[in-house]
């Protein structure tokens, strides 16, 4: 695990001379060919490790554009340097916002980096099978980054090669259906050929597994609303994992990739720059973020111990941080070790019953999709939930997107799950926010609407 680490440091200098940051400036900026850097497999090791440090900046976006928006948190006021995340909040957002212009060029450059991993990888001589690992997790990567930017902005220009910047400029957006099968065929691909294991040891424990890639197709498939699909790749992993004993364990700066977490982004806070950048950190109780009743309220079991986690108490350095995501010996507010958790079981179980609800309702208190609630549920509450009290589809829905509410806060579900189970415009009237449809999506941004400088190409969404 400190290998896998440390090799984040490495790949962020290895590949400053190998790209730029920015989407359209695909050619290497450095004189030296790539063919001269991706040659042996540890170039490779290092590439891919890049394309693993890309999501370090990309998991931050959904605190603000998932937690803010949704029914979690809310902002006060703007105050100096929060105009952009408070107009996320207030769905005030407009295509110039800064937040969402910095979260498009860096999903592009980290699919960037992706595609040139796979771009050349055919052609090194080492180990097919490191290789053939190599490759996995580069498309689990572009699959994962791919799949984020259609949940915040609908069809995107996508690409499975690296391009000019002509031909970059060139590609327009693509439709519902071209995301559906680009994103499964990138994770069938890893899947059907078997080119992940199911766990790793030693300093290599942290990379993707055959099992995230189940559970992100299984995501990916109930985004779609393919119900049948989500259970049948998802069935392959009930029981591979478990439930931490209770749930602050799941989050223990001293326990990470412990027996519940499929996939996280890794962190670091005593290699300077890997420490995470925590948002839910305050220097005192009165500052501008805040939880809303609808957060306090969810935990209506007297026992929850999920409730005791989104209360704040104060470390070593001062700052007061979520007990959640507490590290207390971290020397500042913004450089915790707490990785970030993307897929993890309780995840799965309630996906799994999703599924199996969609697909058939049950009124039977010993179901299969009762019994994966009721694991989440009961693992922090001493009281099953009932069947009686869920008489049919939609309050079994409803039940699910609750239990994701208490399990998930501040891990960057929840505006995705209203979402995706009809629940945003309920939830955010309640917040006092009348929404429409197309604030489903987040507005194109205008630098890159400019940018290409073609309707045909990319077009702003709707309400925008």
């Amino acid at each position: 695990m400190k290998k896998y680490k440390l090799l984040l440091i490495a790949s962020a200098a290895f590949l400053s001379v190998s790209c730029t940051d920015n989407f359209f400036d695909l050619e290497p900026s450095s004189s030296v060919p790539t063919d001269k850097i991706y040659k042996t497999a540890e170039d490779f090791n290092v590439a891919v490790i890049g394309c693993y440090s890309k999501l370090q900046t990309q998991v931050s976006y959904f605190t603000e554009c998932c937690e803010y928006r949704s029914d979690n948190l809310y902002l006060s006021a703007p105050t100096t340097g929060t105009q952009d995340r408070y107009d996320i909040d207030q769905f005030s957002d407009k295509p110039s916002n800064g937040i969402l212009q910095d979260a498009w060029a860096n999903f592009n450059n980290g699919v960037y980096r992706c595609n040139l991993v796979l771009d050349k990888i055919d052609g090194a001589d080492f180990d097919e099978a490191l290789k053939k690992q190599y490759k996995a997790e580069a498309l689990f990567i572009r699959a994962l980054t791919y799949f984020n930017m259609y949940r915040l902005w609908g069809g995107v220009p996508m690409t499975d090669k690296v391009v000019t910047v002509s031909e970059a400029l060139a590609i327009g957006r693509s439709s519902e259906q071209q995301v559906y099968d680009f994103l499964t065929g990138d994770l069938k691909q890893i899947i059907e050929n078997n080119m992940l294991p199911q766990s790793y040891t030693g300093t290599e424990v942290g990379r993707i597994t055959s099992g995230a890639a189940k559970a992100l197709l299984g995501k990916v498939y109930l985004t779609f609303h393919k119900w049948e699909e989500a259970r049948d790749v998802l069935s392959q992993i009930i029981g591979k994992y478990s439930l931490m004993s209770s749930p602050d364990k799941v989050f223990d700066v001293d326990n990470e990739m412990n027996n519940e977490v499929i996939f996280a982004v890794r962190f670091n806070k005593d290699i300077e720059g890997e420490g995470h950048g925590y948002w839910f950190s305050i220097t005192n109780l009165s500052d501008d973020t805040n939880q809303t009743e609808a957060l306090k309220k969810c935990y209506s079991d007297a026992d929850d111990k999920r409730k005791e986690l989104i209360e704040y108490t104060q470390v070593e350095s001062k700052v007061f941080v979520l007990k959640k995501f507490k590290d207390v010996k971290s020397a500042t507010y913004n450089t915790v070790g707490n990785d970030q958790i993307v897929l993890r079981y309780a995840d799965v179980l309630l996906m799994y019953a999703e599924a199996l609800n969609e697909i058939e309702y049950s009124n039977s208190q010993t179901s299969v999709a009762m019994n994966a609630l009721n694991a989440v549920h009961t693992r922090s509450c001493s009281s099953a939930i009932q069947i009686a009290e869920l008489p049919d589809k939609d309050s079994f829905r409803k039940a699910i997107m609750l239990e994701r509410q208490r399990e998930f806060p501040y891990e960057g579900h929840r505006w995705f799950d209203l979402v995706r189970m009809g629940g945003a415009k309920e939830a955010m009237k309640a917040e006092g926010h009348e929404i429409q449809d197309y604030q489903f999506l987040y507005p194109i941004p205008k630098t890159e609407l400019e940018r290409i400088n073609n309707e045909k190409l990319l077009w702003q969404n709707p309400g925008y």
